[in-house]
């Protein structure tokens, strides 16, 4: 575990911290599991954790492994999806952001890439909550001034991908041991995933890089994803939505070696 920042707002309180893996080989291809880019989505902070705690060492002679369970931990304290200053994290991974915790993850993953990492895998844990509709839609349309639109939230696991770098069998492979775990989100009546037509079961994409969302943050990555558990679902729990992440994590991994 080694500490890679801190946030300004108080910097003895809010420390930024990354474990990586002991042995570590630039030869190896690496892995970065960040979780906590949004505050108030629980299981990113303790999914990546729990895989730390459970499944992390199997993988030690394999692949390097930087794990950021906690990218913005003011905004996890007071559960909270955009940070003090009320920007977003995870649309401000740009060079010069707004955001203290951008910069600091761009400065770390910069550091290794300097002294040699090669990165090949990124997966940015999230969850789709009922606090984005309840919550954060409204309170975003009051601060820009705009009109707030009623939309919905999908019930259960999909995953966003990058539309330049699709990798549409390693994202089923995602999926099919996630569903070992929970149950994956259905489109809605419009055929749709937050607004966007699933190219495969649970499975949407976006340009990740120019709206600067934490997925796209290695910038030379092969294989990168978001995940998004739903967990205010009648079907899911805390445990449930922390392992299906667990899940996603080691299938992610264990695609991308059985390649190697």
């Amino acid at each position: 575990m080694e500490q890679y920042g801190a946030l300004s707002i108080d910097p003895e309180r809010y420390p930024l911290f990354v474990f990586k893996s002991k042995a570590w080989d630039n030869a190896k291809p690496t892995c970065l599991v960040t979780g906590g880019v949004h505050g108030y989505e629980t299981s990113g902070v303790q999914g990546a954790l729990l895989f730390l705690q459970t499944e992390a060492t199997k993988y030690a002679s394999q692949i390097n492994l930087v794990v950021a369970p906690c990218v913005s931990p003011w905004s996890y304290e007071h559960i909270q999806r955009w940070n003090n200053n009320a920007d977003d994290p995870n649309r401000n991974f740009v060079p010069g952001s707004p955001c203290d915790e951008c910069n600091a993850v761009l400065d770390m993953l910069a550091n290794l890439k300097d002294a040699g990492a090669r990165f090949t895998i990124h997966i940015d844990l999230h969850e789709t909550t009922n606090s984005d509709e309840e919550e954060f839609r409204p309170a975003k349309a009051a601060r820009d001034g705009a009109k707030y639109e009623p939309d919905y939230i999908p019930d259960g696991f999909y995953l966003v991908g990058d539309v330049d770098n699709p990798q549409p069998e390693w994202h089923a492979a995602i999926i099919k041991e996630v569903k070992k775990v929970t149950h994956i989100a259905p489109p809605d009546a419009k055929g749709q995933i937050i607004g966007e037509k699933p190219t495969q079961e649970g499975c949407i994409l976006y340009p990740l890089k120019s709206l600067g969302l934490c997925g796209a943050v290695t910038g030379d990555y092969q294989y990168s994803t978001t995940t998004e558990v739903y967990p205010d679902s009648p079907k899911a729990n805390d445990d449930i939505c922390n392992r299906a992440q667990v899940a996603a994590i080691t299938a992610a991994i264990d695609y991308v070696l059985a390649k190697q």
